[in-house]
C-alpha cells in the first residue's frame, strides 16, 4: 500500500522537459515522456543495426559477432555501410539513447522534486562512453581508433591496447581509476553487509536499528561515516572511477604515444637521487 499511496504523488503533471503534457504519460508504473520515447527509437535501431551487421557474416556466435569500426584510412569521414558504417550508426544511437535515458531521469527527479544526483552520476558514465568512441578518435584523427562492438573482439582491443603502450598499469590516470574502483567496491560492499547483517537477524532477534551500524564501523575502523555519509562517499567514489578511467585512455595515444614506464623517468631524475 504505501508504493501506491507513492504513486499519486509521483503521477503528478509537469517537470517535462520537452513535449509539455502531450508526451507527459506512463505505461504501466514506468514514466516514459518524449526522452522515454527516443530512447527507444535509438535503442530500436541501433540493435537492428548490430543485427544487420551480425547478418553480414561471417557468425552468428554471440562472443564472436563483430562490428568493427571503419579502417583508419577513412579518417573522420563517413565510411560505406559494410565497412564501419555500421559501426557509427551504431554509436550514434548508442549516444541518443544515453543521453535520452539521462534526460529522462533529469525529468522524473524534477517530478519528485529530489537533486539531479542520478542524471549526473549517469553522466560521468556517458563521459566514459564518449571519451572512447568520439573525443579520443576525433584527437586522433581517425574514427577506427574507437573500440569494436563485440565480446571478444572488444577484448582484443583492450588488450591490444594496452601492449600498444606497453605495461599500461604503469598508466597514472589507470592507477587512480583502479583504486576509485576497488576502494568503491570495499566501501559499497561493507555497507551493504553491515545493512543486512542488522536488517536480518536470527530468527527470534529483532531488527537493529542504524546506531548498530554506527557502532560497528566505529569499532572496526575507528570512525563511522554515518548513514548519509556513507552514499555520498558511494556516489564520489564511482563518479571518480568513471572519471579517471576516461582520462587514462583519453591521455593514451593523444597526449601519450610511448610506454607508460617511460612517463616516470621524471621521477629517477629527480635531484634527491644525485
Amino acid at each position: 500500500m504505501a508504493m501506491l499511496n507513492f504513486e499519486k504523488k509521483y503521477r503528478v503533471r509537469g517537470g517535462t522537459l520537452l513535449g509539455g503534457d502531450l508526451l507527459d504519460f506512463w505505461v504501466g508504473p514506468f514514466y516514459v515522456g518524449f526522452f522515454g520515447v527516443t530512447t527507444v527509437i535509438f535503442a530500436l535501431v541501433g540493435t537492428l543495426m548490430i543485427v544487420y551487421g551480425a547478418a553480414l557474416g561471417p557468425t552468428w556466435n554471440l562472443w564472436q559477432i563483430n562490428i568493427a569500426p571503419p579502417d583508419l584510412k577513412y579518417g573522420l569521414g563517413l565510411a560505406p555501410l559494410k565497412e564501419g558504417g555500421i559501426w557509427q550508426i551504431v554509436t550514434v544511437c548508442a549516444l541518443g539513447a544515453f543521453g535520452s535515458w539521462a534526460l529522462r531521469e533529469v525529468e522524473i527527479c524534477r517530478k519528485l522534486g529530489i537533486g539531479y544526483h542520478v542524471p549526473i552520476a549517469f553522466g560521468f558514465a556517458i563521459f566514459a562512453y564518449t571519451v572512447l568512441v568520439v573525443f579520443r578518435p576525433l584527437l586522433m584523427g581517425a574514427w577506427g581508433y574507437g573500440f569494436p562492438y563485440g565480446i571478444l573482439s572488444h577484448l582484443d582491443w583492450v588488450s591490444n591496447t594496452g601492449y600498444q603502450y606497453l605495461h599500461f598499469h604503469y598508466n597514472p590516470a589507470h592507477m587512480l581509476a583502479i583504486t576509485f574502483f576497488f576502494t568503491n567496491c570495499l566501501a559499497l560492499g561493507m555497507h551493504g553487509a553491515v545493512i543486512v547483517s542488522a536488517a536480518n537477524p536470527r530468527r527470534g532477534e529483532t531488527v537493529r536499528p542504524t546506531e548498530y551500524e554506527d557502532w560497528f564501523f566505529r569499532d572496526v575502523v575507528g570512525y563511522s561515516i554515518g548513514t548519509l555519509g556513507i552514499h555520498r562517499l558511494g556516489l564520489f567514489l564511482a563518479v571518480s572511477a568513471s572519471f579517471w578511467s576516461a582520462i587514462c585512455i583519453l591521455l593514451s595515444g593523444p597526449f601519450w604515444t610511448r610506454g607508460w614506464p617511460e612517463w616516470w623517468n621524471w621521477w629517477l631524475n629527480l635531484p634527491i637521487w644525485r
